[in-house]
């Protein structure tokens, strides 16, 4: 038998066949002068000698022998069996005592406290199959036992169900097929990501490098959508940057392992300065050179020190220089980035968590938040695959490329905006999702599918739009929007209820009032399922609800219920808040008992925070407590929540701002009145206004906090708009007679916006 643990320093490209792709490419780059990060090799032969002493083989083989690989239950539960099986069985002692001392030895040579232990496949990591994600890596291991057992479970994942699966339809015999273990030196990453040094769509010469904070099996994993930097191989210029929010990072455990945690600061900023990206770009031009090929490389950065971890070719279409069909002009669903060329056609399956795989059938698009090394069964099967994170080198985006699958990747919104049983058309070259059968009708097999209708164009600021009467939302739903920004409680209690609520109260007919209001809640939020609908609690003022019958018992004179007691004031009032609290019932109802989840909260005139704390206590006693799947808002229509932003972050997911109202208060102009309206005074153009809005996204963006706007001012003023735009406005909700042509004032803007920034007329 060959040797059983060898260094870095021993091996190249040519050992494959006993070090595993991964560990061959690891020293091989080491030869070639790239920093890697000290390491050895637990060879394939020890794999071998194992599996021979445990006799483990013939059973293994048997197994699957007898598995339907179809059978997604059945052949999990063969998969699982014969892992536990290989983590069970004991490693010989002579080859544990092998093991366990060159171990220990690397550990004082290198003085390395923590290591990475990753599988490396003899099969893995060639350009005809990179096997991305489908053996298992253990990171920050110290303890001899831990690793050990890692070892072993490295050895087992070579018989996971993706693992297992993809061998059998890429044509490798399970037998064949060994396992080799890298264990390497464990950079403590403050940043890491993954290059191509090479479009991989399009084969540009271009290098595309993905950032994050932490450790980068966050963007593997396809947990986060990284920051991506396009530099020009030639050149060396860099082309462009998109930014992305990062909320989550992945980071070592107190004792070791690795744990997820918020990213307290610095969300929206770039991860890395301009000077790294460059650096990393020249290291990969570098190893691309010596390889002759393009490659995907993972890197990690330590004390400002980038480390290479990891190298393998790009794995790309067969074919892909060919001519391509194209999509004829069509309504756009979404976008996102264009990870794997190609155009899928099929009926949208959502893949929410494992369970759903079952759903999955021949020639359907896959639309996931992102997809896992469990999916690859699944994902085999479909014309394409959408996802709301993940960027161009996601385990999504790497595994479609190999499958020859249609991929698009880093969406945010199409597991919201996609539902199960639409049909749509996955153009991976573009990035675009369109509706219906979108392919050229010579291109279809059936004659009569038509083109679908002209598009609008696609913006990055999100469009919502405003909704009153509930009975239109079906109407409205029709509209290119991403959900609803403004659902008015109180236009339900004039179109369904008509009573004054505590009237209905000292009747006994509380569950009346509950039904009424989640009926109407409900009507609206199935229209746009799954896209988001924001309700905003009742907004009436003292003159309002004294107007519907018996208001007067309920309801003082005030001589300006403008600015009286209204939104939040009368939700912590002992007068009304058991009104409020039947409002919280309906949309829990909604919610729960209906199963619209896609209904969250927005509270109107909040004016301090200290207010917000006995509502919030209130909503989680009804149901509705802030979480991944429920967001609170807050109307951002008085000065107090503009100078004071930092504060209600912490109690709230986002802002929407009234610019009427708050036009109003920051004027000090009556939004009533002719006379201040005809003299200019009340008009959301005004500095003052801008400057206050700007202030409020600045700050909010600061803390991860999204930004819209429910005033009608963007569907009236264009220039409004693009000032929106132009500040970083995260969405715009507007009137429904006004979202095409304003959607179209948005793209200009953002087109102006991109052009401003090539011309360097924009900072940053």
């Amino acid at each position: 038998m060959g040797k059983h643990v060898v260094g870095f320093e021993e091996i190249d490209a040519s050992a494959i066949p006993l070090v595993g792709g991964k560990g061959a490419n690891l020293g091989e780059m080491l030869k070639a002068g790239i920093n890697v990060p000290p390491g050895f090799v637990i060879t394939a032969d020890a794999y071998t000698t194992f599996i021979e002493s445990t006799n483990l083989m013939e059973e293994i083989l048997e197994i699957l022998a007898d598995t339907d690989f179809e059978d997604t239950e059945k052949f999990t539960e063969a998969c699982n069996t014969i892992r536990k099986k290989i983590e069970e069985a004991k490693i010989p002692a002579k080859l544990a005592r092998e093991i366990l001392e060159n171990y220990r030895a690397f550990l004082k040579e290198h003085n390395v406290k923590f290591v990475a232990v990753r599988s490396s496949a003899t099969a893995e990591d060639l350009p005809e199959a990179s096997f991305a994600g489908q053996q298992d890596t253990y990171l920050y291991i110290s303890d001899e036992v831990e690793f050990i057992n890692a070892v072993k479970k490295c050895w087992s994942s070579l018989f996971t169900p993706r693992a297992t699966y993809y061998r059998q339809k890429k044509g490798f015999e399970h037998g064949q097929v060994k396992l080799a273990v890298v264990v390497q030196k464990m950079v403590d990453a403050s940043h890491s990501g993954v290059m191509f040094t090479s479009d991989p769509v399009t084969g540009e010469k271009r290098c595309i490098i993905e950032a994050v904070y932490g450790i980068g099996e966050a963007i593997v994993g396809g947990m986060v959508t990284p920051d991506t930097y396009v530099v020009d191989t030639i050149s060396g210029k860099i082309l462009s940057r998109e930014i992305s929010e990062q909320k989550m990072m992945i980071v070592r455990g107190k004792t070791g392992g690795t744990v997820e945690v918020d990213v307290k600061k610095d969300q929206n900023a770039q991860k890395i300065p301009d000077t790294k990206i460059l650096e990393i770009a020249q290291i990969g031009k570098k190893i691309e050179e010596h390889y002759g090929k393009p490659m995907d490389v993972e890197w990690a950065m330590e004390d400002d020190v980038v480390y290479i971890v990891q190298a393998r070719p790009v794995t790309t279409i067969k074919g892909a220089g060919e001519a391509e069909k194209k999509v004829t002009e069509g309504k756009i669903l979404l976008r996102g980035l264009p990870a794997s060329p190609g155009i899928g056609a099929g009926v949208v399956k959502l893949v929410r968590e494992l369970s759903d795989l079952q759903k999955v059938k021949e020639g359907d698009i896959l639309v996931t938040v992102m997809t896992t090394p469990d999916m690859v069964p699944a994902m085999s099967k479909v014309r394409g695959i959408v996802t709301d994170e993940g960027g161009m080198t996601c385990h999504a985006a790497i595994v479609s490329r190999e499958l020859g699958i249609p991929c698009i990747v880093g969406t945010k919104t199409a597991t919201q905006v996609l539902r199960d049983g639409m049909e749509v058309t996955v153009d991976g070259k573009l990035g675009n999702v369109y509706e219906g059968i979108a392919v050229p009708k010579q291109e279809t097999k059936s004659a009569e599918v038509q083109p679908v209708a002209a598009s609008v164009p696609v913006t990055a600021t999100k469009v919502l739009v405003n909704i009153g009467v509930p009975e239109k939302a079906e109407e409205y739903a029709k509209l290119p929007v991403q959900g609803v920004g403004l659902m008015r409680v109180e236009f339900i209690f004039t179109s369904y209820i008509r009573e004054h609520p505590m009237d209905l109260i000292n009747r006994g007919q509380e569950q009346v009032l509950v039904d009424k209001l989640a009926e109407g809640i409900a009507k609206v939020a199935k229209a746009f399922y799954p896209r988001p609908v924001i309700v905003r609690t009742s907004d009436f003022k003292t003159n309002e609800y004294r107007g519907m019958p018996n208001g007067e018992k309920y309801e003082p004179v005030e001589d300006n219920p403008m600015i009286g007691w209204r939104g939040c004031s009368r939700y912590i009032s002992p007068a009304y808040e058991k009104a409020f609290r039947m409002e919280l019932r309906a949309i829990a109802k909604v919610r729960k008992e209906m199963g619209l989840k896609n209904v969250w909260v927005m509270l109107p005139f909040v004016r301090n925070t200290e207010e917000l704390v006995p509502i919030i206590k209130m909503m989680e006693e009804e149901g509705l407590k802030r979480g991944f799947d429920f967001k609170l808002y807050l109307m951002a229509e008085v000065p107090s929540i503009i100078f004071m932003a930092d504060e209600f972050c912490k109690y709230c997911d986002g802002f929407s701002i009234g610019s009427n109202d708050l036009t109003q208060l920051i004027m000090g102009a009556d939004r009533d009145s002719d006379i201040l309206a005809k003299m200019g005074y009340f008009d959301e153009r005004n500095l003052a206004v801008k400057r206050a809005i700007s202030h409020l996204i600045k700050v909010a963006h600061q803390y991860g906090r999204s930004v819209s706007i429910c005033g009608q001012a963007p569907s009236v003023y264009p220039e409004f708009a693009e000032f929106l735009v132009e500040e970083g406005i995260d969405s715009i909700s507007l009137n429904p007679d006004t979202v095409i042509e304003t959607i179209k004032t948005i793209a200009r803007c953002e087109q102006k916006i991109l052009l401003n920034a090539a011309r360097g007329q924009v900072k940053g």
